[in-house]
């Protein structure tokens, strides 16, 4: 069994680095681990993509499952070592794997107000409802866990509160970014603060732990607010009814969208149990403005076509989503027509390109026109993951003195690695899960030390 010793600093993803999605991660210090995340992936083989150091390549299992977790064994066969569980944002990639694994952990939940409140509604639906303890945290907050000091930095992304994590150790300093952005106008949160993360170079910073997502796009993310212009200047000309996909967890998606439905005198309704309840927990948090009313989907089937917008899930082309059952006639409450228009305001997540097509082609069959993200020359979708070039300010504000990419498959990484060297970043370390990386007392990588792999997990 893997121990940290009273000088040792360890970083070990067990999910999310070499790959998109199910971050489970944990750091390592005098006996103890600290996970920071622990998410899902959907429909997935249980098989992984071939690891870049398996010269065998071998081909990965056909075999999907609804929803996959990390496989937590590491942790769980040692919980007795794990000082506590922090989430830093309210995503299914990073919270979703709560309901199914934490009874193999059983320790505190370290959040803040509103992703606590998404977790606890996903925890209602199971046998674990009102019995896991969530501790709430402000932005700010610097939190003891075990041998660990934890604060909890403000950043930008694409849905409310996301956060980064200083976290302290006797042995060395972490900056864990989780998925972020530079975003200057968000729709809902605070602007990204830079001098929140100049200040960090005055504090001896060992590690980046970063978002990779975008590393291999050149330039800067677009602001959400941005959003705003594209989909109202794509939506107004348009006379059928208006379906956009987006994911559910982007609330300034949702109220950009609420706001064009008023300019442009049409109803917006929400299609998707995952929509509706992000809309609920955005009005019991306070996010969602008073002044843009929701339609009940029941009754846009009545409306003029000219006068519908609908919100809808299943933009990465799930089976049992809401966009897929407007493209095969089987949603009970709505209808699409020759003349309506499905606009995508979303990116396809690598490994989703073959569902996304299908659904796109069954859309087209039945002379529905569709707007990508990808192919439209207006901005209609704002990405919440940092681009080259925001990644070299963050690595000159900070100055850490390793560079890890995690969040990413290993092009990714390797690209995030390329960024952090051209600013003077002197060790970076690619890897993947189960590899330890020794950040002290003397950086290193081991390569296949934790065994890792997937686990099927039933939703409630």
């Amino acid at each position: 069994m893997l121990e940290p010793g009273i000088d040792d600093l360890w970083f070990a993803p067990l999910g999310g680095t070499g790959e998109i999605g199910m971050n489970l991660n944990l750091y390592g210090h005098n006996g103890q681990w600290l996970m920071v995340d622990c998410g899902v992936s959907f429909d997935e083989p249980l098989t992984a993509p071939y690891r870049h150091s398996d010269k065998q390549n071998a081909r990965a299992s056909k075999t999907t499952h609804r929803v996959v977790a990390p496989d937590p064994s590491f942790i769980a066969n040692q919980k007795d070592a794990l000082a506590g569980i922090v989430i830093t944002h309210a995503h299914e990639d990073h919270v979703g794997a709560i309901p199914y694994l934490w009874q193999r952990f059983q320790k505190p939940i370290y959040t803040t107000s509103f992703t606590a409140e998404v977790l606890r509604r996903k925890l209602s639906r199971s046998k674990l409802a009102n019995k896991i303890p969530i501790i709430e945290v402000s932005a700010g907050d610097t939190v003891t866990i075990g041998v660990f000091s934890v604060k909890w930095l403000e950043i930008t992304h694409s849905l409310p509160e996301p956060f980064a994590l200083k976290i302290d150790t006797p042995a060395g300093a972490i900056l864990h970014t989780a998925d972020w952005k530079i975003d200057a106008s968000p729709v809902t949160g605070k602007p990204f603060e830079p001098k929140l993360y100049k200040q960090l170079a005055n504090e001896d910073i060992l590690a980046l732990v970063g978002d990779s997502t975008n590393a291999n796009k050149p330039g800067f993310s677009i602001s959400e607010r941005n959003c705003y212009d594209g989909l109202l200047s794509t939506i107004l000309p348009l006379k059928g009814r208006v379906v956009v996909g987006c994911f559910a967890s982007n609330i300034a998606r949702l109220i950009t969208l609420a706001k064009i439905a008023q300019k442009t005198g049409r109803y917006m309704g929400l299609y998707g149990r995952s929509l509706l309840n992000m809309y609920g927990i955005a009005r019991q948090q306070g996010i969602w403005p008073d002044d843009l009313p929701i339609a009940d989907a029941h009754h846009l089937g009545y409306l003029p076509p000219k006068e519908v917008l609908v919100v809808a899930t299943g933009s990465q082309g799930e089976k049992n989503a809401a966009l897929a059952r407007f493209a095969h006639d089987t949603h009970p409450h709505l209808q699409l027509e020759k003349g309506d228009t499905v606009i995508f305001s979303s990116i396809v997540i690598p490994g989703n390109e073959e569902t996304v097509a299908r659904l796109n082609t069954a859309f087209k069959g039945k002379g529905i026109g569709t707007i990508h993200s990808e192919d439209s020359t207006l901005p209609i979708h704002a990405s919440g993951h940092p681009c080259a070039e925001e990644l070299k300010l963050m690595y000159n504000w900070v100055q850490p003195k390793i560079a890890i990419p995690v969040h990413g498959e290993h092009s990714h990484l390797m690209a995030h690695a390329e960024v952090a060297k051209s600013v003077g970043i002197m060790k970076t370390y690619v890897g993947e899960n189960g590899d330890l990386y020794r950040l002290a007392p003397q950086p290193s990588i081991r390569r296949n030390v934790i065994p890792v792999g997937r686990v099927p997990v039933q939703q409630e």
